[in-house]
């Protein structure tokens, strides 16, 4: 691996090359801009796939029912118009009625609800599945721009879950005939949103235009280019000779580098992402273990420098943080106890739990491997021998289901979402990463979700964040920042839920 010192040379290197030949920048004057990710692309189907690249490209390619502001957190009209609540588990949604697909044929209610019940049916096998699986019952025509949804029980999250995961289809795409072809979509997308698909070469490249038909406001850039350029440094050279006019995940060494360069912009905005410190509270590992002593895991928590890791080895936009939940999100109470730095207070806690010469900890982690280093000297300085276990995140989920895992350092991007549910339930009710084994606290999560009153929801999420804090289940680290480097041609707005929204950007 490359030092940041010798990277930055080569990298010096490269620019004064690329400076002497002059800049190429050619995306603002073909109206193009020009992507460069990563991960390979091979299904434009966000129905059919995760990560957040391909989040990204559905934002461009699909529409749905409500928007999330990425500012309050609050559901817009989209696709939908509106929505009443008949009872507690009966939902109507009425439609626009100049909604069309890429194909130029009109949406209709039977496209919506056809959408809806094959995620939620047994043949689909959507990544998508979970979401509505939870909460879907059945969804019924009720005239062409009114859906009934009939929900199982009532479901507070319903209207973010429409606006964030469930892209709409033609009545008939997965199943046309009686015949089941779930990767209908895959390379051929017909959406609804503000870009078409023109050309795609999966793994390779994507050449999207703007819709003229699209329903919404028009992106200002007419066409999108996305290219797969696995390598850094490829991207890196690229983005300098003008070929590229967009990155992201971009390490921030490299980005503060080439940000200072005249042929780049470095741009730092925050992540929903959080870095945290799991322990095994319930003594899963170790029935009389340290760990499941509230005053060790307190020491813990005092042990650890987390504003010096947020700033020097995240970087960006990082900060540190004491909850078990991004500070963004709703119900995200900040006036939870914290535990501030103190390296004397660590050790006198453990004295008092009976540990004045520490214990052996077996730390797992996954990724951030400076910042694993670093916890793990933290607390070696206050007398905890840390063997750090660096694996890959495969290995650690094995183990972590099989309840072999003491203490590991792990983060949650909550899907994008701003809300506190997106991370309580998963990490504090049921799953393999509630540690606590607090039986109250997994009640307190779950009843969040059995209502629709948002100020009673608030109030219930402030109660369990409280609660995690105060027991210090957790040692929450630090908020991650996103890294992107742009084009000094292109205006890139940034979000302050980390979710890159291309369809947002335009020229200067």
């Amino acid at each position: 691996m490359l030092t940041r010192r010798w990277r930055t040379l080569c990298m010096a290197s490269a620019v004064a090359l690329t400076a002497a030949a002059g800049p190429l920048f050619a995306g603002k004057s073909d109206d193009t801009l020009r992507v460069a990710m990563a991960e390979e692309i091979l299904n434009l189907d966000y129905n059919y796939t995760t990560k957040r690249e391909y989040i990204i490209l559905a934002q461009l390619t699909d529409a749905t029912l409500f928007d999330i502001d990425s500012a309050t957190s609050e559901i817009r009209p989209s696709v939908a118009t509106g929505y009443t609540f008949v009872d507690d588990t009966t939902l109507d949604v009425t439609l626009r009625d100049d909604v069309t697909f890429h194909d130029g044929s009109a949406l209709t209610a039977e496209d919506v609800a056809y959408t809806y019940n094959w995620i939620n049916g047994p043949e689909s096998e959507s990544n998508a599945s979970g979401v509505v699986e939870r909460w879907l019952d059945t969804a019924e025509v009720i005239d062409p721009t009114t859906v009934r949804f009939h929900l199982k029980s009532v479901y507070p999250l319903v209207l973010r879950d429409m606006g964030a995961r469930i892209m709409l289809r033609k009545a008939g795409t997965y199943d046309a005939g009686g015949t089941v072809v779930r990767d209908a979509m895959a390379s051929h997308l017909i959406g609804t949103g503000p870009y078409r698909v023109v050309s795609f070469e999966p793994g390779t490249e994507l050449v999207l235009e703007r819709y003229d038909g699209y329903f919404g406001t028009a992106p200002a850039i007419r066409n999108i280019v996305v290219r797969n350029i696995p390598d850094i440094g490829t991207q890196q050279a690229e983005l300098m000779s003008g070929g590229v006019d967009w990155l992201f995940k971009v390490p921030l060494d490299l980005a503060e580098s080439l940000g200072q360069t005249p042929m780049a912009e470095h741009l730092s905005g925050p992540d929903l992402r959080v870095g945290f410190i799991v322990l095994d509270a319930a003594g899963m590992t170790d029935a009389d273990g340290p760990l499941t002593n509230v005053l060790v895991r307190r020491a813990i928590n005092h042990a650890l420098n987390t504003p010096e890791m947020a700033k020097y080895l995240i970087g960006g936009s990082a900060e540190a943080i004491h909850t078990a939940c991004h500070p963004a999100q709703f119900g995200c109470d900040q006036d939870a106890v914290a535990y501030p730095y103190d390296p004397d207070k660590a050790r006198a806690l453990l004295a008092e739990a009976g540990y004045p010469d520490g214990f052996p900890l077996e730390l797992w982690a996954y990724r951030d491997k400076s910042a694993a280093e670093a916890v793990a000297a933290d607390l070696e300085a206050v007398g905890i021998d840390v063997d750090l276990r660096y694996v890959k995140l495969e290995s650690l989920n094995q183990a972590r289901a099989k309840h072999e895992i003491p203490a590991y350092i792990g983060t949650w991007g909550s899907g994008g979402t701003a809300d506190t549910a997106a991370i309580a339930r998963i990490h504090f009710a049921d799953s393999d990463r509630n540690f606590s084994g607090d039986d109250a606290l997994k009640e307190m999560v779950l009843s969040a979700e059995q209502t629709n009153d948002p100020a009673e929801r608030k109030a219930i999420y402030s109660d369990a964040i409280g609660h995690i804090a105060d027991q210090a289940y957790w040692a929450p680290l630090f908020s991650y920042s996103a890294n992107y480097l742009v084009s000094p041609d292109l205006n890139f707005p940034l979000d302050p839920d980390g979710l890159p929204r291309l369809q947002n950007s335009s020229w200067k």
